[in-house]
């Protein structure tokens, strides 16, 4: 019996969240089920940044059981043997019309899905798994969601990943081996240690005015280009990778990017992580840390209403956290970031207490890839 294929078509808005997503979709359909992907995405320089291996100079590589292409906007043709049984188009991307006319020649036509943006906002429920009709063809497009209940299709998690996360945090020689290669000294192993993540518009300056204020010594670290603007100002001077910059009680210190299983090992390493976008976001509920989203902003402050419809469906919070998103994605104002820092920082035991009944929960909806298995495997009847 032939292997299922799969295309799955990215083309990259958020810098490195939309490859992200797909690059861990891609590899969980292989690796955990066996299904010979082909992920076309338009932009190889973001994806080399988060897997090195990628050759952003190639229109076609294999790499870790996956094909990657090169997807170019002058048009392709298509033949029927390119097509494959489950076509996927991340967040409605509008794949290659001559593909779809291609699709419409198949026999069975194979299964169709949008994989739509992750958001806890109730009319997901009611719009996952809704069909739309062709207007030209005679083909189907389903609308699959990410969410938070089994009304939806879940988060996306490997089957290992609570034994790697468990493994990793339960040693604290491979811990200090991890930081160690980042340039993390045996003093500032002892700090609060907090990874940024963040978009440009984040109030970075008055959060590091807080920061160098702490009780204690706080370790920041943060990627490379991430917020560099703000840290620049605050400091006096643009980090480069390697850089340690420090005020007061904060040390700060500008790593690389990472390949995706160490940002994992990062996120698991430290006490607080602040993220951005989805996949970062995604993860740090799997590290069973406690975390601040920094929503992809939109026009009108629509992703106020997403990040208020998250933390009101989120059970590992607390007042402090919540208050301190809200600030931190201006959807309400901060008067005195030293206050919510310290309210903050005095529930961070509390709200990692509480992460692990949001991840049994969360384990409860099944995860993403397996429940859109099981969707096309339903239609496919």
């Amino acid at each position: 019996m032939a292997s299922t294929t799969l295309a799955l078509f990215c083309k990259v808005v958020d810098n490195y969240g939309d490859i992200g997503i797909c690059w861990r979709l891609a590899r969980q359909l292989q690796s955990e089920h066996d299904i010979i992907v082909h992920l076309w995405v338009d932009d190889l320089g973001s994806f080399h940044r988060i897997c090195p291996s990628v050759n952003s100079s190639l229109d076609r590589q294999a790499l870790e059981g996956i094909w990657i292409h090169r997807w170019h906007t002058q048009e392709v043709l298509f033949g029927k043997e390119d097509i494959a049984d489950i076509v996927i188009e991340f967040f409605g991307c509008d794949i290659p019309p001559a593909y779809i006319a291609t699709m419409a020649q198949c026999a069975p036509a194979p299964i169709w899905l949008n994989l739509e943006g992750l958001s806890a906002e109730e009319w997901v429920e009611g719009c996952h798994g809704l069909p739309s009709s062709h207007p030209s063809y005679s083909l189907t497009k389903y609308f699959f969601f990410p969410g938070f209940n089994t009304k939806t299709g879940g988060l996306l998690c490997e089957t290992t990943l609570d034994r790697q996360r468990e493994n990793f945090q339960s040693d604290p020689l491979a811990q200090t081996a991890f930081l160690a290669q980042l340039g993390v000294s045996a003093e500032e192993m002892q700090s609060l240690k907090v990874s940024l993540f963040c978009y440009p518009n984040a109030p970075v300056a008055a959060l590091l005015s807080a920061w160098q204020h702490h009780e204690k010594p706080l370790l920041c670290l943060a990627p490379e280009g991430v917020a560099s603007e703000a840290l620049g100002e605050f400091f006096g001077e643009m980090p480069v990778c390697g850089q340690v910059l420090q005020r007061g009680q904060l040390t700060l210190r500008v790593i690389p990017f990472m390949p995706q299983n160490d940002y994992d090992k990062l996120l698991w390493s430290c006490d607080l992580n602040f993220v951005r976008g989805e996949d970062s976001f995604v993860r740090a509920q799997w590290a069973k840390k406690a975390f601040i989203w920094h929503i992809y902003p939109q026009d009108d402050n629509l992703h106020h209403k997403k990040l208020k419809a998250f933390l009101q469906t989120h059970q590992a919070g607390s007042d402090s956290s919540r208050d301190f998103s809200l600030a931190w994605n201006q959807a309400q104002p901060c008067h005195d970031w030293q206050a919510c820092w310290s309210k903050l920082h005095n529930d961070l035991e509390f709200i990692q207490e509480q992460s692990t009944a949001w991840l049994n929960q969360m384990h409860m909806v099944g995860d993403l890839t397996s429940n859109l298995l099981s969707f096309v495997n339903s239609k496919r009847q």
